[in-house]
C-alpha cells in the first residue's frame, strides 16, 4: 500500500509539473514492476541514483511502474519536460523506450537489460553467463546432495543466460550434478510473486536440492526465505543479498546496474554521454560473486581459490563461458 501511495503522490508531482520549466541539470529513473525496493534489480538502480546524489547534491526524479500502460506514459512526460537523462530500468522497458526516443531526439535514454538501436539511447547489458558461472562453481562444491536448483522469473532469454552460466559452473566442478530448473511464469507478473518463488523452493528441495540460485525479482525472495526457513542454502541475484538470511545465503550474483545509472547521470551532467552498447562482464567489473562476512563461515579457502582462478581465465580469455546461441539455445 505504501509503495502505491508513493508512486501515486510521484506520478501526480510529474503530471503537474509537466509544463513547468526543468531544473539546470534534472535527470530521473524509471523503475519496472517489483519496485524500487525489490531488494534486487530496481534497488541496485536505486543506490546507484541515490550515490549520485549524495555525490553532487543533485536529485533525480523516479518512478515506479505498477501496470504495463505506465512505462511509456512515464517515459513520455519525462521527454515532455525536457529531462535531461533518463535512465528506464529494466528488459521490459525497450518498446516504451525505442517509441518515446524517436519522439524526441534531443532527450538522452539510457536502456539497463536491453538494446535499442536509436543516437540517443545508451543500451547497458551484462555479461550474466560469466558471474553465474562462478556461483554454479560455488553452488556444486557446497552441495553435500550432488542436486542444485535455478528458479527464474519470467521466461525471457536474459534469464535463460543466468541459467546457462549457472549449469556450465556447476558441471565444470561436478559433472554427474542433477541440476532442478523452474520457471515463475511468462508474464511480468513472474517478477513480483514471493508466494510463488517459495512454492518453487519447496518443491526442488522435496526432489533433493540442497542449493538454489534464484534469478526471480521479488518471486525470489520468496525462494530466499523458504531456503533460510528449511536451513538449505540459496544464492541472491542483482544486488548484494547475502545480508538478507545470513547463514544461508551462499553468495549472490551480483550485477552492477548500480554503476550503470550513477555512470548514465555522471556522464550526461558532465557531457560525456555516449548513445550505442556497453556489454558488462567480469573484465569490466560489470558482474562479480559476493564474498563479504556474511557468508564467510560458508566459502572455504579451496572454494574461494578454485572461483577466483575461475575468474581470472574468464577475464583473460582462456576460460569460454558459453551464452545462448542464435535459437536461444545453451550449448556448451
Amino acid at each position: 500500500m505504501k509503495s502505491f501511495l508513493r508512486t501515486a503522490a510521484a506520478a501526480f508531482a510529474l503530471f503537474a509539473a509537466a509544463a513547468g520549466p526543468a531544473a539546470a541539470f534534472e535527470p530521473a529513473i524509471v523503475f519496472d514492476m517489483g519496485g524500487r525496493f525489490d531488494k534486487s534489480f530496481n534497488e541496485g538502480a536505486n543506490m546507484g541514483a541515490e550515490k549520485f546524489k549524495k555525490d553532487t547534491g543533485t536529485d533525480f526524479k523516479w518512478f515506479e511502474v505498477t501496470n504495463e500502460a505506465q512505462r511509456e506514459q512515464f517515459l513520455r512526460r519525462l521527454a515532455q519536460r525536457g529531462t535531461d537523462v533518463i535512465v528506464a530500468v529494466g528488459f521490459s522497458m525497450a518498446p516504451s523506450v525505442e517509441k518515446v526516443a524517436k519522439e524526441f531526439p534531443k532527450v538522452r535514454f539510457t536502456l539497463i537489460d536491453n538494446v535499442v538501436d536509436l543516437p540517443n539511447v545508451q543500451s547497458v547489458v551484462f555479461s550474466e553467463q560469466e558471474g553465474s558461472y562462478l556461483v554454479g562453481m560455488l553452488a556444486a562444491m557446497a552441495s553435500k546432495s550432488g542436486t542444485v536448483g535455478f528458479i527464474g522469473g519470467m521466461d525471457i532469454p536474459l534469464i535463460r543466460r543466468f541459467e546457462c552460466g549457472y549449469e556450465q559452473g556447476i558441471k565444470a566442478i561436478k559433472a554427474d550434478a542433477q541440476i532442478l530448473v523452474n520457471m515463475a511464469g511468462n508474464t511480468p507478473t513472474a517478477w513480483a510473486d514471493p508466494t510463488r518463488g517459495s512454492e518453487l523452493a519447496k518443491s526442488q528441495f522435496d526432489r533433493g536440492a540442497d542449493v538454489i540460485f534464484a534469478a526471480a525479482g521479488q518471486t525470489g525472495m520468496g525462494a530466499l526465505q523458504a531456503a533460510a526457513d528449511a536451513k538449505k542454502l540459496a544464492i541472491g541475484v542483482d544486488s548484494n543479498q547475502n545480508h538478507l538470511f545470513p547463514g544461508t545465503m551462499l553468495t549472490s550474483m551480483v550485477k552492477r546496474v548500480d554503476v550503470a545509472a550513477y555512470e548514465a547521470f555522471r556522464t550526461a551532467k558532465d557531457g560525456t554521454w555516449k548513445g550505442g552498447v556497453q556489454r558488462l562482464g567480469l573484465k569490466d567489473d560489470g558482474v562479480a560473486w559476493a564474498d563479504d562476512s556474511y557468508n564467510k563461515s560458508l566459502i572455504t579457502p579451496e572454494m574461494r581459490a578454485k572461483v577466483e582462478a575461475a575468474a581470472a581465465e574468464i577475464k583473460a580469455g582462456t576460460r569460454k563461458v558459453a551464452n545462448l546461441d542464435d535459437s536461444g539455445a545453451c550449448k556448451y
